[in-house]
């Protein structure tokens, strides 16, 4: 069975294709600047790969040449698009709906729901699955939502303390985000470990960043709260924030509700902290060179993530691996530094050669640390094609 995993952004398409029967990526491509008349589309199949620019109008056309770019007869991998069995979604939100579902009439509207929730995410993952349930209508589609993974949090920590209406009829509750990557360390880390018995604290940094406390590979905690804009400060999303300082701000800056939303979704986090960037990369050159806004805008990252992995070390009672994933996670060697910078009394100790040197999967933690530290890519979409084929075989 072959599955066709998508990955969306606003004007953006991303896919894998992987062979289930034994887990291969047999293609991997991206299509950028959907809706303008030059859309940059990229493919890697083995060995074959080729950039260009063609005019793609929408998303459902963006798989449809996917799908011609799969079955071209010299380069492609597929003899024909009938070979996908189904398109697995990497989705963030339903609410009242979570876990794997097919794609229909009632999932978008449960989408749709929650899109003031989710609104970098939800709406152009809706716009895209209407579009190709049409033109598409023999392949099918298939929902996975991220918020699963954290169905197993205790209710204890699920709930905000507010009515008890809001929880049961509004889902005003800490669903938790980034669910494919946690799942994936879970397992992978406990395959690396040879010990499914683990507590485990899994570091996702990137564009996006959480942290999950992870037991048994269940999530027992997760950083995110309702919505994607809330935890760990993002690159260009505020992360947690004091509800009660907006009316204050409404007053004194003029701006509306909306407007200030609008701020904190996009020009927060590091961006709007540094005032230059929202991309630990440029912020590590800018603060080599003196510039504090930029180091204060990575001391106050690597802050809120030390405090965070501090309550969730404290509610699994100890932990025997930290790993860190992620587009940040897994190449900046000096943020891994500071995050770990002054455990050793808890048995948390890089080693500073390793950290410096790490590439792929490997073992940072130092000779004397107790808690083992392992830098792991995350593989998503591969947790979402196992996702899709499970449900489309039973």
């Amino acid at each position: 069975m072959k599955i066709l995993v998508a990955n969306l952004g606003s004007t953006s398409f991303k896919y894998r294709l992987f062979d289930m029967d034994d887990e291969a990526q047999l293609a991997q491509g991206s299509i950028d600047r959907i809706g303008s008349e030059k859309s940059l589309c990229r493919v890697q199949i083995g060995h074959f790969e080729d950039e260009s620019t063609h005019q793609v109008t929408d998303h459902a056309e963006a798989v449809a040449r996917c799908l011609t770019q799969l079955t071209d007869k010299e380069n492609g991998c597929l003899s024909e698009a009938g070979e996908v069995s189904g398109i697995g979604f990497k989705t963030v939100h339903g609410g009242r709906f979570s876990g794997v579902q097919r794609v229909n009439d009632t999932v978008l509207e449960a989408m749709q729901e929650m899109a003031t929730v989710a609104p970098a995410h939800n709406p152009p993952y809706i716009r895209a699955m209407r579009l190709m349930s049409q033109q598409l209508p023999d392949i099918p589609l298939v929902a996975a939502f991220e918020t699963d993974f954290h169905a197993t949090i205790p209710e204890r920590l699920r709930r905000y303390a507010v009515p008890h209406q809001w929880a049961e009829q509004y889902h005003v509750k800490r669903w938790g985000f980034h669910g494919a990557s946690h799942r994936y360390i879970a397992q992978r880390i406990a395959e690396l470990l040879g010990d499914e018995d683990l507590r485990v604290i899994s570091c996702h940094l990137g564009g996006s960043s959480s942290l999950c406390a992870i037991h048994r590979g269940a999530s027992i905690a997760t950083t995110m709260g309702m919505s994607p804009q809330t935890g760990l400060p993002q690159n260009n999303r505020v992360g947690d924030f004091d509800p009660f300082a907006l009316p204050w701000l409404m007053e004194q800056t003029h701006n509306t509700l909306q407007e200030l939303l609008d701020i904190l979704a996009n020009q927060s986090g590091l961006l709007g902290l540094s005032g230059s960037s929202g991309d630990v990369r440029d912020l590590e050159i800018a603060a080599i060179q003196g510039d504090k806004n930029a180091q204060l805008a990575l001391h106050v990252y690597t802050s809120d993530i030390r405090r965070q992995l501090g309550g969730l070390l404290v509610e699994l009672g100890g932990v025997e691996a930290i790993v860190f994933t992620g587009g940040i996670g897994e190449n900046a060697a000096g943020i891994r530094s500071a995050i770990c910078a002054g455990l050793d009394d808890f048995g948390i100790s890089l080693d500073p050669t390793e950290n410096a040197s790490a590439s792929v999967e490997c073992d940072i933690s130092a000779h004397k640390s107790r808690t083992k530290i392992w830098v792991v890519p995350t593989n998503e979409e591969l947790i979402v094609a196992r996702q899709v084929h499970q449900l489309l075989q039973g």
